[in-house]
């Protein structure tokens, strides 16, 4: 049933606008407020209790819905959740503004588009481009290729917790708990970044994503956000310092190692579930 939901969420996703409408936050944040109100000084505590209510809830009608209709309900079910957990807006069109600015080679204008529409900011063209590369490999891991490593292992329970930390991480009226969250993501990240960037050195330059990775793979330390940025440019051999056409060449390079890494998740997966 994974495998199908998976290629349903992918069809919903490229032909409808569904998980636009599904992703409204607004009741997570309100969750959050409440149980920080409650247990003011316990923050993980809160943050654990916040949580545990939505997957609770979920567990539940999981188990209800299992035994009706020999469970074919519980793939609508799981389709939801896994469209409500993928990321928020629209990659490519968030990154429209900058790479026009780009292409004109206005750095001035890049800089504030990439701060309006990606929160990046930099004050070096190099170091924009650069930050811009990273981000777009980020987004693309933690709104896509992290949801779906978690719903493989875990269900709609996993994918679903990894979104509301991701949430919570994120937000700014709560900043001790957003620092929890982004502890226990530093956790979750560790394995399906290093999985993600081996499927880089597969698809892309493999010598080159190699002598990154050996460096940090058993590292504990080292940010999944830094590793992915370092392998997936390394994939596509992404220079820093690319003006006009060239450097947005780099950013569509970017994409097509991260589709060709999403084919290369999904042949593995159907390859997994026809022989197990």
């Amino acid at each position: 049933m994974s495998f199908l939901v998976l290629i349903l969420t992918l069809v919903i996703e490229k032909l409808s606008n569904w998980r636009q409408a599904l992703q409204q936050d607004q009741w997570w944040y309100e969750q959050l407020k409440r149980c920080n109100k409650l247990l003011p000084q316990q923050h993980t505590l809160a943050l654990i209790l916040a949580l545990s209510l939505p997957v609770v809830a979920l567990a539940l009608l999981l188990i209800a819905l299992k035994s009706v209709m020999y469970g074919l309900l519980l793939i609508p079910v799981h389709l939801l959740i896994l469209l409500y957990s993928l990321s928020r807006g629209d990659l490519r069109a968030a990154l429209g503004p900058f790479r026009d600015a780009w292409r004109r080679q206005d750095t001035h204008a890049a800089s504030l588009a990439a701060q309006r529409d990606l929160l990046i900011q930099s004050e070096e063209p190099a170091g924009l481009l650069q930050a811009v590369q990273g981000n777009l490999l980020w987004q693309g891991f933690q709104g896509f290729f992290v949801i779906i490593f978690f719903y493989l292992i875990g269900g709609p329970i996993a994918a679903l917790t990894y979104r509301l930390l991701v949430l919570t991480a994120e937000q700014s009226q709560w900043p001790q708990a957003a620092g929890v969250a982004t502890r226990f993501l530093h956790v979750l990240d560790w394995l399906p970044a290093r999985l993600l960037s081996i499927s880089f050195a597969l698809i892309g330059n493999f010598n080159t994503v190699n002598q990154v990775l050996m460096h940090d793979l058993l590292c504990i330390n080292e940010p999944a956000n830094n590793l992915l940025s370092k392998t997936g440019r390394a994939a596509v051999e992404a220079p820093s310092e690319a003006l006009g056409e060239k450097g947005t060449r780099t950013l569509d390079d970017i994409w097509l190692l991260l589709v060709r890494s999403a084919v290369l998740w999904y042949a593995s997966i159907a390859v997994w579930t026809i022989f197990y």
